[in-house]
């Protein structure tokens, strides 16, 4: 068997075995209900979130490499899958449920080829801050969609504030037992999961839910329940879809998998450290392919790894993916035998447990940190742009609020993309002085107003690497420094500039001519090994311009008159 087949079971220990297998029944606990509510999320039968789950727990430890993760529905995904099908079919059709598990197919398509053309670093395109203001935006979007099962109204169509309109306007035809029972398992499940975290705070609400319907007869008063749920495993094919809209799905499936990738390597990547192992990207991506493409022929819906589930396995002792193994056994079981249990689960209970779960993702304390971090340097050089990853935190968030999901997505991403560009071309050229009472450090003069300048010299540092986008205003800013009064050299500290284009270092050297034209000496200092190559190739750095091991080296070259200090020294006649 290849190395890279069933990574988590490598080394495997015959005393892991009875941690898996309660870390399987404590997952399996939480995965019944939580794949029962994240189904109604994406507009089909609960059922088909277990269907879904069962090839996702057997198929992705085949491929993937993290020991810990939990692949399973989810409530991001879900409402994506909610927007991408209801985009190509009504919700209320009867193609919506085989296009949901076409979506997942097509997920797992386009995963899988991802992965094996090596494009792992895809993730690294949404940032930290851009995915948390869409998993907050996503978390209110679904909370509003999930208010008229507690309420027991008809809920409404549109963005965020249509359906939230919707729910307020229909407040006066509340149903009071749907209310009693929504806000029951919701209080309940809030509280187990304050003072009893390791209970199944999730199965708890959803027995409570049950319960209250066969005792107070509720479906008799109004209540919704979940309804007949087919007992027995699902047909495996392939979904019947139309082949004019495999591209759109196909489209759309891109999306989807970005988010559900970068969620699920996410929560693998926190316990491979945690547990001392590495994780490979572009494996995580094959594994989740092959856990949709197996949900997609299972008639299921899309799948991806899951924060809290993996959480719950890794707080439970799981130590392989044998603990999904043993879910995926009990879902078995939950199927052929238990459905029954599930058929008078009150419509409010599910809205409830889905609530619980994403509330906990309105996460605006993580919103407020971002607004704070900055400074007042930061917010001289860069102005409203220095709090760029709150700005595209709250677009994202925004984004999915007034338009939808990808459109939010994608409005964070290229929001951050814009940002990075326009703090990149405007970056920070600071002024030196040497550091009192240490030798040959230099540092920041407008943080450091205490160090000590040179006459007659402007030692410069450019906290950027030069490029095309940058290099004008880098430009004007050197010469700026060089005309200031009695200025006769001026030291560019290159040590902090990590890479050189040819627009950059063309732009140094017409800099350095313009200046000595002047009288005003140019040199730079302590360029890395690239930076150097590229300025000697340009002609930038030649005998005329040489470079200077250290800023030191460069003061005593041209203090004085601005003449070299050192009769070896490479310049010219004329500069002489």
């Amino acid at each position: 068997m290849p190395g890279w087949l069933f990574a988590s079971f490598q080394g495997y220990q015959r005393a892991w075995l009875r941690r898996d297998v309660l870390a399987g029944l404590t997952v399996w606990a939480v995965l019944i209900p939580e794949s029962l509510a994240y189904a109604s999320i994406a507009g089909v039968s609960p059922v088909v979130g277990l269907y879904a789950a069962i090839p996702a727990l057997l198929l992705y430890p085949l491929f993937g490499s993290s020991r810990h993760l939990v692949v399973g529905p989810m409530s991001a995904t879900a409402a994506l899958s909610a927007s991408v099908v209801g985009g190509i079919v009504t919700s209320s059709s009867d193609d919506f449920t085989a296009y949901t598990a076409g979506l997942a197919l097509a997920v797992g398509v386009v995963a899988a080829l991802a992965g094996l053309l090596r494009l792992g670093f895809l993730a690294t395109f949404i940032s930290e801050p851009v995915l948390k203001g869409f998993i907050v935006g996503m978390a209110l979007v679904i909370i509003v969609g999930q208010l008229p099962k507690l309420f027991g109204v008809e809920g409404g169509d549109g963005n965020f504030f249509q359906k939230l309109w919707a729910v307020v306007s229909a407040l006066g035809d509340t149903n009071g037992w749907s209310l009693l029972v929504g806000g029951s398992c919701l209080a309940l499940v809030l509280l187990l999961k304050r003072v009893a975290p390791l209970v199944p705070a999730a199965l708890a609400g959803v027995v409570l839910g049950i319960v209250l319907v066969a005792f107070l007869d509720l479906q008799n008063r109004g209540v919704d329940v979940v309804g007949e749920i087919e007992a027995g495993m699902p047909s495996v094919g392939v979904p019947e879809v139309a082949a004019g809209d495999v591209s759109l799905l196909l489209s759309g499936a891109a999306g989807v998998m970005l988010v559900g990738f970068t969620e699920g390597l996410g929560a693998a990547k926190s316990y491979a450290q945690k547990y001392g192992y590495r994780m490979d990207a572009n494996r995580e991506l094959i594994g989740l392919g092959a856990a949709n493409v197996g949900s997609g022929l299972a008639a299921g819906m899309v799948v991806n790894g899951s924060l809290s589930k993996t959480a719950v396995n890794g707080g439970a002792g799981a130590r392989s993916q044998l603990s999904g193994y043993v879910v995926a056994a009990l879902t078995v079981l939950t199927l052929l035998f238990l459905t029954p249990l599930f058929e008078t689960l009150p419509d409010a209970a599910l809205g409830a447990v889905v609530i619980a779960a994403l509330i906990e993702l309105v996460d605006v304390r993580s919103l407020r940190q971002l607004y704070n971090i900055h400074s007042p340097e930061l917010v001289a050089i860069y102005g409203r742009a220095a709090r760029a990853d709150f700005i595209c935190a709250v677009a994202a968030l925004l984004g999915v609020l007034v338009y939808d999901t990808l459109p939010g997505l994608i409005i964070g991403v290229a929001l951050s993309v814009l940002l990075l560009l326009y703090r990149a071309s405007r970056p920070h050229v600071a002024v030196l002085g040497r550091v009192p009472a240490i030798d040959g450090q230099w540092t920041d003069v407008g943080r450091h107003p205490e160090n000590t300048t040179v006459s007659h010299v402007v030692v410069a540092r450019v906290e950027s690497g030069l490029f095309f986008a940058n290099a004008e205003v880098v430009g004007d800013r050197l010469r700026e420094l060089a005309s200031a009064d009695g200025v006769e050299a001026l030291i560019l500290d290159a040590g902090s500039v990590p890479v050189v284009d040819v627009s950059a270092a063309r732009m140094l050297g017409e800099t350095a001519d313009e200046m000595r034209r002047r009288g005003v000496r140019f040199v730079v200092v302590g360029d890395v090994g690239q930076v150097r190559d590229v300025l000697r190739r340009t002609g930038a750095a030649d005998d005329r311009r040489p470079v200077f091991p250290t800023i030191e080296a460069a003061v005593t070259a041209v203090s004085g008159d601005g003449r070299p200090a050192d009769p070896d020294s490479t310049a010219t006649e004329e500069e002489r």
